[in-house]
């Protein structure tokens, strides 16, 4: 850690990917809510078109720093610690620990992780194999299977499937469920391309929305439910906060009713019993646990109002993280507010980061078997 008295947190924001907008959104509310006294940020842009530029102190605005910041790059050098100015004597600009406020692809799912690994920083959030496998839908919920937890029955397909085979693909899909079905992109989030299909007519259109958003598709049952949310923290030890509800102003929460419209309420603690409350935690933790996580992530379930039944819906390994957003709304509500919320992130990140330092990566060889390896 440096000796500065004041720690650099590198945000890093944007990103090529569809959630764009949303991570603005995220970042700034990060950055307003980390404490000068402790913290002195580092905001960095990633433009749609993944270049890297770093805000300058008079850049104020986040659209500000992606228009007209510094171009930097992150080299995979763990002696560097230190994004570097790609201007005329690469002058470095060290950095503490990151904090990546990035939704969906090129961002949330291992990439930009690995890239931190490689760097030897520390990091708020999930490794690279929880965010790869957090924002892989398919792969997601066969951990959550072999954990034990209840999900909706879906089917995966590939977009090549799909192109090569479309009546197949449709055959297979009506042969398995009822109508209605969701449809949606595999690896990303917000909601953005999914469509919920009533009829068989209208599956072309759908399948062809997600597969342009990603390699594999996901399929499941539509079921009539609560939508119910719980916040996960931690690393060894992971905590759950007390449920919320989404209560959706739109046919169900799509991506116009989380972002574009008013409308949507969000009750928080939703209105369930103490035994319903300690299922949803109790099955927020092991999703968690069952992905690898760290750091934080927000576990989103389905009510069923027939039934009664629980089913997990998915993680997502960086919620939205404005201050009205659900996952700071839920500790904020078990206590944990919103400011305090981000120093304990960032505790874990060094957490996780000095037991990760704990860890062997090379083979200690005896010097008198140096002359047999050479051999």
């Amino acid at each position: 850690m440096s000796l500065r008295k004041r720690l650099r947190v590198g945000v890093i924001f944007g990103g090529r990917s569809g959630e764009h907008e949303v991570s603005l959104a995220s970042a700034a509310s990060v950055l307003r809510a980390l404490d000068p006294e402790k913290y002195e940020p580092v905001p960095v842009g990633i433009t749609k078109e993944g270049r890297w530029l770093v805000g300058t102190g008079a850049q104020k605005m986040l659209p500000e720093v992606l228009r007209s910041g510094q171009q930097v790059l992150l080299p995979p050098d763990p002696t560097s610690a230190a994004l570097v100015r790609l201007a005329p004597g690469a002058e470095r600009v060290a950095v503490d620990v990151v904090f990546p406020v990035l939704h969906g692809t090129f961002g949330e799912d291992g990439t930009v992780q690995g890239l931190l690994e490689l760097a030897g920083l520390p990091y708020v959030g999930a490794g690279v194999l929880a965010s790869s496998v957090g924002m892989d839908k398919d792969v997601q919920k066969r951990l959550f299977v072999e954990a034990g937890l209840p999900i909706v029955p879906f089917v995966a397909l590939r977009r090549a499937e799909w192109e090569r085979d479309r009546a197949k693909v449709i055959r297979r899909i009506k042969k398995k469920f009822r109508f209605p079905v969701f449809v949606k992109p595999a690896t990303l989030g917000s909601s953005v391309g999914m469509t919920r299909v009533k009829s068989a007519r209208e599956l072309l259109a759908a399948l062809d929305l997600a597969a342009a958003y990603a390699l594999k598709i996901l399929v499941e049952r539509c079921v009539t439910a609560r939508e119910i949310e719980v916040s996960v923290l931690g690393n060894e030890d992971p905590q759950a906060s007390v449920p919320g509800e989404i209560l959706p102003h739109r046919e169900f929460y799509d991506y116009t009713a989380k972002y574009l419209e008013q409308g949507t309420r969000l009750v928080i603690p939703a209105a369930l019993s103490k035994k319903q409350v300690a299922t949803f935690q109790n099955f927020a933790v092991r999703a968690f646990q069952a992905i690898d996580g760290a750091g934080m992530a927000r576990c989103d379930f389905f009510l069923e109002k027939k039934t009664g039944k629980i089913f997990v819906n998915e993680l997502n390994t960086i919620p939205g993280f404005t201050s009205i957003s659900m996952y700071p709304k839920m500790w904020e509500a078990s206590g944990l507010p919103y400011s305090k919320l981000i120093d304990r992130l960032i505790e874990l990140a060094f957490e996780r980061h000095r037991e990760r330092a704990r860890t062997k990566y090379s083979i200690e060889v005896p010097h008198s078997a140096g002359g047999a390896l050479e051999a």
